[in-house]
């Protein structure tokens, strides 16, 4: 008899609603979920590819060690006792000999359940401030600059709807679909549609005004944008006067920031920046979706700062229509008492290798571990517990990664496939899919809920990375602090819900409400109540208490010097059909993106002899990589987009999967600076060349 479970989707973030088709234990089928409150039955490709991870022949099914020299790969089974005690083993000695900071933790992308939060518990019970993970370049530059812009974190309100809709830095239809069709519902009832970003986004046939940006120079965009509003007098000038601080210290800040000096700088028209800026701030009501786009180099955060500043002086923050609070679920994926915080003596956590970053930041940049790995700084790391990051594939100039992940004394991951990353490994553990484990889900990006995610299937050996934590902790001496199953673990975090995780899965999920004004009669959640176009907490904390462009290094402005050499600029971004290095391995993901590909504008692949489909070389300072070109007139001339985190599975073990062939971050440099508050690395802005490879 087939039974159908109600669950989220795994693959990756965002909250899919799925419904799970069990024959005799055997997962037969999968489809969308009408009833989830944010997918309403929409599934991805990626959603639908469950299946295919599940049952893949080339997953992970038992533990295995490491015979040879690390990357020869070769391996032997073992058993998951032999597997638990070596990496519970390694992990003490390291602590031991060496001290607690010698041992680091590495998380990889998020994925929307509780993943990140058993293994903060379990290094903060085990004593490492050193958790590494991609949040400082991935959403959390956004998050906080929220909270300490206005306390909350803002989202649009399509449904309203909104007059105007600015989408900043996002590809929605590939990488959030659910919300890609609440924003065409909008632009079908007439909204007009501003869009920024370097290049052509999927699913869009008409934009009212496109700003073409230079990669990278999105902070100065903003504040350009500002210094018109402000001066022109567009501002909402009864929110501003009554529910901000700082617009006089903002308002002379902006003057530097006029439309033709913006214009230099991030190439788009000084005219366009006024255009933009008007149609934004009088069109009203008016939303702003952003997304990961702005999240990299040394203008991050301030750039997510600029972007909550423009919401407020036009008063569409919190305003119908516009980028709202809502209330939130009783449920939180960030949990502080559940992570286990106070384990940590303060003193020891200003012992981690990334110190000096905006205090709320508690984890460690992935450059950071690497340098202290390789070069002691500022003492060396030397054994590693990696879950299901492919850092090879995925952390900046991924040949210093390769050397680093060499010279571990000690290196367990935890994925579901034999990855780059996975093949330096010492102990390899085979980790459950989404569809093997019990968790909740609570994404951040439409709108607060807590969604279900059932255990409806198990495959041979597999466990899910809380079981894992959970022995391991066991082994080492604190396992009084995991429960026997996650299910009691999600009990504890549903304790402020008032429901167990039973009955969680009897109504399926928790849903916030919205807001609208609520300013009004609360404040707002920051120090003056108010919001703090300046931010004094910044200006204490010895950083820009005002959102202030920095330009990035190797770029056509702080190094024309390369110009002749490096002529153009490269920018990457996501594909739809995969989620970071995950699904090169998944025949129906494949399929329609075989091969990594480099998007070159017609003019530029001319004047370099290059036509559609050829094979290329990529190359910047760092190195170079191979991608095919494909040609397209929706970029600037002057910018590349470089396909991101290609490896080849089927290639052979010994290669290391073809790690370096095409991998974008062979290109990228870990070196400073860095952004101030996050520590991101500078992942796209850089100049490069471009020429015909071979045939």
């Amino acid at each position: 008899m087939v039974e159908v479970i109600r669950s989220t989707c795994g693959v990756c973030q965002i909250g899919c609603g799925v419904l799970v088709h069990v024959d005799s234990g055997r997962v037969i089928k999968i489809e969308g979920d009408p009833e989830n409150p944010l997918s309403e039955g929409m599934i991805c490709s990626k959603g639908l590819a469950s299946l295919e991870y599940l049952y893949h022949p080339d997953r992970l099914l038992r533990p295995l060690k490491r015979l040879g020299e690390r990357g020869e790969g070769k391996w032997a089974p073992i058993s998951w006792d032999e597997a638990l005690d070596t990496v519970a083993g390694e992990l003490a000695k390291a602590k031991d000999k060496y001290g607690v900071e010698s041992v680091a933790f590495v998380e990889g992308s998020y994925k929307g359940g509780t993943q990140s939060l058993h293994l903060m518990r379990f290094a903060n019970l085990f004593g490492s401030p050193n958790v590494a993970w991609q949040g400082h370049v991935c959403f959390i530059p956004r998050f906080w600059a929220s909270a300490m812009t206005y306390g909350l974190y803002a989202i649009p309100d399509f449904e309203y709807p909104p007059s105007t809709i600015m989408v900043w830095g996002k590809n929605l239809a590939a990488n959030l679909p659910h919300v890609y069709r609440r924003m065409v519902r909008a632009l079908q009832r007439g909204a007009k549609l501003i869009l920024v970003n370097p290049s052509g986004v999927d699913g869009i046939d008409k934009v009212d005004l496109w700003l073409k940006l230079r990669p990278g120079s999105d902070l100065a965009l903003a504040l350009g944008m500002m210094n018109v509003i402000v001066n022109e007098g567009l501002y909402d000038s009864d929110f501003v006067q009554n529910w901000t601080v700082g617009f006089d210290e903002l308002k002379a800040h902006v003057q530097d920031y006029t439309p033709e000096k913006v214009a230099e700088i991030s190439w788009v028209p000084a005219e366009t920046v006024r255009q933009a800026a008007r149609l934004y701030a009088t069109s009203k009501p008016a939303c702003l979706h952003w997304g990961n786009g702005i999240d990299y180099g040394v203008n991050s955060f301030q750039t997510a700062r600029a972007l909550c500043i423009l919401r407020s002086i036009t008063g569409n923050l919190d305003a119908p229509g516009g980028d709202i609070r809502w209330s939130e679920t009783p449920f939180d994926p960030l949990s502080p008492a559940y992570a286990l915080m106070e384990k940590i003596p303060p003193e020891v956590r200003q012992r981690s290798v990334s110190n000096k970053l905006i205090p709320i930041n508690i984890k460690v940049t992935p450059q950071d571990v690497i340098n202290a790995i390789l070069y002691g700084e500022p003492y060396r790391i030397r054994a590693v517990y990696n879950m299901g990051c492919n850092g090879m594939i995925t952390y900046p100039n991924v040949k210093q990664v390769y050397q680093a992940f060499r010279s571990l004394d000690f290196l367990a991951v935890a994925d579901m496939f034999m990855t780059p990353t996975a093949a330096m490994a010492d102990i390899v553990l085979p980790v459950a899919t989404y569809l093997e484990a019990n968790d909740v889900v609570a994404p951040h990006y439409s709108k607060p809920v807590a969604l279900v995610q059932q255990k409806v299937t198990r495959v041979d050996e597999c466990l899910s990375d809380y079981e894992i934590l959970r022995d391991l902790s066991r082994r080492l001496g604190f396992g009084e602090y995991f429960w026997d199953t996650d299910e009691q673990s999600l009990d504890f975090m549903l304790t402020p819900a008032g429901i167990s995780f039973d009955e969680l899965r009897k109504i399926g999920a928790l849903v916030g409400s919205k807001q609208y004004r609520s300013y009004q009669s609360e404040g707002f959640p920051t120090p003056s109540g108010k919001v703090e176009l300046y931010s004094s907490q910044l200006k204490e904390g010895g950083f820009d208490p005002l959102p202030t462009y920095y330009e990035a290094p190797d770029t056509p402005l702080s190094a024309p010097e390369l110009l002749d050499e490096y002529p153009l600029v490269f920018t990457s971004k996501k594909d739809g059909c995969y989620r970071h290095s995950w699904g090169r391995q998944i025949a129906s993901l494949r399929g329609p993106r075989p091969v990594p590909v480099t998007q070159i504008h017609p003019q530029t692949a001319r004047q370099l002899d290059i036509a559609d489909g050829d094979w290329v070389y990529i190359e910047t300072k760092q190195g170079r990589i191979q991608q095919k070109a494909v040609l397209t007139a929706d970029i600037d001339p002057r910018v590349v987009v470089v396909d991101y985190a290609w490896w080849f599975p089927e290639d052979d073990i010994t290669s290391l999967y073809g790690w370096a062939q095409s991998n974008i971050n062979i290109l990228v440099s870990d070196k400073p600076p860095y952004n101030r508050e996050m520590g991101a690395t500078n992942l796209r802005g850089a100049m490069c060349k471009v020429y015909k490879a071979p045939a």
